[in-house]
């Protein structure tokens, strides 16, 4: 009996992506094949040559619609097969064949913000709720709006084989985070571009949506930021290599903060956790610094370091590649 493949692809949209997704039916038996779009649509082809190409690369079960339904998340190509300007799936790539002696690992915490009728879920009519406080990592219905869609999601992904690690509430109401992870440069854009397009899905269900906006409340309110969490085998076993992957991503901090996300200095602003984006820091346990060095790491002279600059509307791809490249290049020089 043939089954429904869902094709899941990022678009070519500027400054921030969006993702896109149409139904194959597929014969019985058969895998999805290369498949293609109008890029005139997407913005990534002129109308004129408007062909652009879905080549499959991740392909899991469809924890929607269930049976032999599958989600596929493509990568996009030119009809002569190779890249497409915006397939920035390419570069991760190329930074783990480069780097993958040194087994880079990413953890990302993934914020976002659910919106219904126009303003953030659970906020009032004309109004705001009460000030930050009690809404991370909260209980009950004053403190607490869209646990039901998280709640969906999370199984969603677990059906779908992704490897999400945990959710929780975030201080600003209507605010929530999953994270996924630990895996490698180009696995962990596979599984977080996946779940995020399971998040906006599910989220239909219920007349809500939830939006990457890294500031999607001015004022005295926390920002939403895509936490990246990386090692690689050297920091995992020493503490030296902790210090020298700091050091490494304060060398260039402007070519971080460039591809960190649409809107960056409306969230790194000093305050609400945030380190200035126009500065560079980095210290034990300090979540005002721009990367943290998690007290387990110091404690124990291994492990882990968190980049907390990234937006949420930050490209996994793009960032696990520039970490890649920046920390491993400068760990392969010692």
């Amino acid at each position: 009996m043939p089954y429904r493949a869902e094709y899941i692809w990022i678009d070519g949209q500027q400054p921030t992506a969006k993702l896109r997704s149409k139904t194959k039916i597929v014969p019985s038996g058969a895998e999805p094949p290369v498949w293609g779009f109008d890029g005139s649509s997407t913005e990534q082809a002129p109308g004129n040559r408007s062909d652009c190409v879905l080549n499959p690369v991740f392909v899991r079960p469809d924890p929607i619609r269930g049976g032999d339904d599958v989600l596929v998340l493509c990568e996009v190509l030119t009809p002569d097969m190779e890249p497409h300007p915006s397939n920035t799936r390419a570069a991760a790539v190329a930074a783990y064949e480069k780097y993958r002696d040194q087994d880079p690992w990413f953890g990302l915490e993934q914020e976002y913000t659910f919106f219904k009728d126009g303003r953030p879920h659970g906020w009032p009519v004309g109004g705001y709720p009460a000030p930050q406080g009690g809404y991370y990592c909260g209980v009950g219905a004053d403190e607490i709006w869209g646990r039901d869609v998280v709640e969906d999601h999370t199984a969603a992904c677990i059906e779908a084989g992704l490897e999400i690690s945990g959710t929780n509430a975030e201080v600003m109401i209507g605010q929530w985070e999953f994270q996924i992870g630990p895996l490698g440069p180009v696995e962990v854009g596979d599984h977080l571009w996946m779940a995020r397009w399971l998040l906006y899905r599910i989220a239909e269900d219920y007349d809500i949506s939830a939006h990457l906006n890294p500031k999607p409340v001015d004022g005295d309110w926390n920002g939403a930021g895509m936490h990246t969490n990386f090692s690689t085998t050297a920091m995992r076993e020493a503490y030296e290599p902790v210090i020298a992957a700091c050091e490494a991503l304060g060398e260039n901090p402007d070519e971080h903060i460039k591809v960190y996300g649409a809107g960056i200095e409306r969230r790194l602003t000093g305050l609400h956790e945030t380190a200035p984006w126009t500065e560079y820091s980095y210290g034990v346990s300090d979540r005002g610094a721009s990367v943290r060095i998690p007290w387990q790491t110091a404690k124990e002279g291994k492990g882990y370091i968190e980049d907390r600059r990234p937006n949420a509307n930050a490209d996994p791809y793009t960032v696990a590649a520039l970490i890649t490249n920046t920390i491993c290049g400068a760990l392969d020089e010692k």
